[in-house]
């Protein structure tokens, strides 16, 4: 927690330090992924060093990101993230576009989350416990709940929530590295390890082409989330300085965690198992300590979806605030804050939405389409990045971007050929997650009075 700074009664407070911005990027990014995505890495690359590789990458692709996206929430520290910048350069009608889009992608991912936590959750109670088939379903909904009312209590207890469980998520994955090298195979687990096929081999040539694609697309979305900081951009104390802190920072912490986890399963699974495994994480935990090992990588896994969920829906109705407090949407209940700096309107709408689809069910089309949605914003992102600098050359920019213009045009292209991937992959889902958002373009925005009134003045003129 930072120094609180003088905020007006009914908007939000800025409450926010660095402390909390690391664990909104580490807490955003880490979670159930990691788990299981090394042995994706491995049986596409074949060789611990092209593994190490790719990990590297990924990282490195992500810190670039984070390092454009701090030049933006740097100099336009404004709630809700993304359609902050999009609106500043190419207008109001964007900005809407842009938010409503991240709007519906983070209730998406909230439901699938806390709908996979349930999972989790229901295979470690006793059987019995709860209704057959609706399990998961009834403690999802209980997870949407709880957070919910944590969220309601205020912006710190909500900060607070996401510190303790990034630090519990941190510790939990600690914890599991520390064991890979300390303690030996259990009694009996020689033969799990042992019974697999040979390793798939180094691909050579050209043929390295697509398993690289493969394993990079699988290491770059473990990485993502490190932007969740920009999210809280309004409710920071000294945001010019820890903005760019929290981003950076939160990069190089998970990518460290990130290596380490995979120089601890290397050590513990040769690379066939490790290769062959749906969920290394759970093999290695089990060679080293029995039957028990997949228990504890399931409640490893609950810490962090946990943490995942209480970002996004703490994140979401900032989203919400942020768009109708600059005029975008003609909804004045979206802008109110109550006594502990939560968007409790849009904290309640998000939790219901999110509620809503967990009752739904059927997550793979509105997963691929989530996908969609989510890997369009960076790009927006960074097109917002090029469009102001050359359009506001003067806008006071407290962080730069290193490299620029280079950073943001790779990330651009990777953002691009992400979305490319995914209208391949899916054309259906992509054109209805396309509906989707160009839905926001039909919602009614409203003239920029309410932003004026809030002490906000429009940030770009509808266009």
């Amino acid at each position: 927690m930072a120094t609180p700074a003088a905020t007006s009664p009914g908007r939000l407070q800025s409450v926010l330090g660095l402390g909390f911005g690391l664990a909104g990027a580490v807490g955003g990014t880490i979670g159930a992924g990691i788990l299981r995505t090394p042995g994706l890495v491995a049986a596409q690359l074949g060789d611990p060093w092209l593994i190490w590789t790719a990990w590297i990458v990924g990282g490195l692709y992500a810190l670039l990101g984070a390092v454009a996206v701090a030049e933006l929430a740097a100099a336009l520290p404004r709630a809700g993230g993304w359609w902050v910048y999009a609106e500043r350069a190419f207008g109001r009608r964007m900005g809407l576009v842009t938010g409503w889009t991240d709007w519906l992608a983070h209730c998406i991912g909230l439901a699938w989350v806390a709908t996979t936590a349930g999972d989790y959750g229901a295979a470690l109670l006793p059987a019995g416990l709860l209704p057959a088939g609706l399990g998961s379903k009834v403690l999802a909904l209980a997870v949407i709940g709880l957070f919910s009312l944590i969220q309601l209590r205020g912006v710190r207890a909500g900060s607070t929530s996401q510190e303790l469980l990034s630090l519990a998520k941190a510790g939990a994955f600690t914890v599991l590295v520390v064991a890979c090298f300390v303690l030996h195979p259990a009694a009996g687990t020689a033969p799990l390890v042992a019974a697999t096929d040979p390793a798939p081999g180094i691909p050579g040539g050209a043929a390295l082409l697509l398993p690289a694609v493969v394993a990079l697309q699988g290491v770059i979305t473990t990485y993502d989330g490190w932007a969740s900081p920009v999210y809280f951009a309004e409710e920071f104390s000294d945001p010019a300085r820890d903005l760019p802190r929290s981003l950076i920072g939160g990069v190089l912490a998970v990518l460290v965690l990130y290596l380490l986890i995979n120089a601890g399963l290397l050590r513990v699974l040769p690379l066939e198992a490790l290769a062959h495994s749906s969920l290394p994480a759970a093999t290695a935990a089990t060679v080293l300590i029995g039957s028990a090992g997949g228990l504890v990588i399931s409640v490893v896994a609950l810490v962090a979806l946990l943490g995942l969920v209480n970002t996004a829906i703490m994140a979401a109705p900032r989203i919400l605030y942020g768009l109708a407090e600059s005029g975008l949407l003609p909804l004045p209940a979206l802008a109110g804050v109550n006594s502990g700096g939560t968007p409790a309107t849009g904290l309640l709408l998000t939790a219901a939405s999110a509620a809503a689809l967990v009752l739904v069910g059927s997550f793979e089309r509105l997963l691929a389409m989530g996908a969609v949605l989510y890997v369009g914003l960076p790009l927006v992102g960074m097109a917002s990045l090029l469009a102001l600098r050359l359009q506001e050359p003067a806008l006071p920019r407290p962080f730069g971007c290193w490299g620029y213009p280079l950073t943001p045009l790779l990330i651009a292209a990777g953002s691009l050929a992400f979305v490319l991937a995914a209208v391949t992959a899916d054309p259906l889902s992509s054109l209805a997650a396309l509906a989707l958002a160009l839905a926001g373009a039909a919602l009614p925005a409203s003239a920029p009075g309410l932003a004026a009134a809030s002490g906000h003045p429009p940030d770009s003129p509808d266009r």
